[in-house]
């Protein structure tokens, strides 16, 4: 991992990290602990950037989840070390350069993970908590005698997630997530895939969110042509579909089949 760690400075007490941020409170936690803060920080933060901006990963999805989680099960044991500028705070992503920004009008969340019964257990507990609802007692989810919720459960499109804006039907802009609260205006982009229409049945004024995706299909067509021209062949569809989006020229985005699935309808 290409992190550089910081150091807890003893005179001070405070905790800064290689992006000069710290916290302004004194901690009690070993210095071996908040080193190991410092160094997740950094690696999910130099991740990020190659995941969610250059598009270029050199990790696997599995090495990522499981550096954000350490950091995640190192700030619960240990709040009082953090910070605001921490990865876990906010939503991954920052719009690149040379763009014009859009500003959601409603923020744009990023989806979580849970790889065992008990996190859905917790997932649980917090929907019920939310809902001012008693808690269900371990280990049964929703257990005779509480109240029962329903959840439902449907396949995720790694892709891109997108904002399309509808104005009496028509598509008016088109965003990225960005950092959740302003993302990138490819709206000329989106218009080239075939799958997000131009203009609605109904004249409604609505936010569609959901996925721009490169199917398999059109991956293994890209990159046997890659292969054949001597170029690096791309890594996973996902990134070389958010790539393909997020060009200056929608002629580039027009000649990668991408497509799009819809998850989510906000109404203005």
């Amino acid at each position: 991992l290409r992190a550089t760690a910081g150091s807890l400075d003893p005179h001070s007490g405070t905790i800064p990290d290689a992006s000069g941020e710290s916290a302004s409170r004194m901690s009690t936690a070993p210095a071996d602990v908040i080193t190991r803060l410092q160094h997740l920080r950094d690696a999910v933060r130099h991740h990020e950037e190659r995941y969610y901006v250059h598009n270029d990963p050199d990790i696997s999805d599995a090495e990522f989840d499981a550096l954000l989680h350490e950091l995640e099960r190192l700030e619960r044991a240990h709040p009082d070390l953090v910070t605001p500028e921490s990865p876990t705070q906010r939503v991954a992503g920052r719009p690149i350069d040379g763009v014009e920004t859009v500003e959601h009008l409603v923020p744009m969340l990023s989806l979580d993970n849970a790889y065992s019964p008990d996190e859905l257990r917790a997932f649980d507990g917090r929907v019920r908590k939310g809902l001012g609802l008693p808690a269900a007692p371990a280990p049964a989810i929703a257990p005779d005698g509480a109240t029962r919720l329903a959840y439902v459960a449907e396949l995720k499109i790694d892709g891109l997630a997108i904002s399309l804006r509808y104005e009496r039907g028509r598509l008016v802009q088109g965003a990225t997530r960005g950092d959740g609260t302003t993302g990138e205006d490819v709206t000329a982009n989106l218009r080239t895939i075939a799958a997000i229409p131009a203009r609605l049945a109904e004249p409604a004024d609505v936010e569609v969110r959901g996925e721009v995706f490169m199917p398999k299909a059109e991956f293994a067509r890209i990159n046997a042509e890659r292969e054949e021209a001597g170029l690096p062949l791309y890594a996973n569809p996902r990134n070389s579909g958010a790539g393909s989006l997020r060009q200056i020229d929608p002629a580039v985005t027009a000649a990668r089949k991408l497509s799009f699935w819809g998850y989510q309808l906000l109404e203005e």
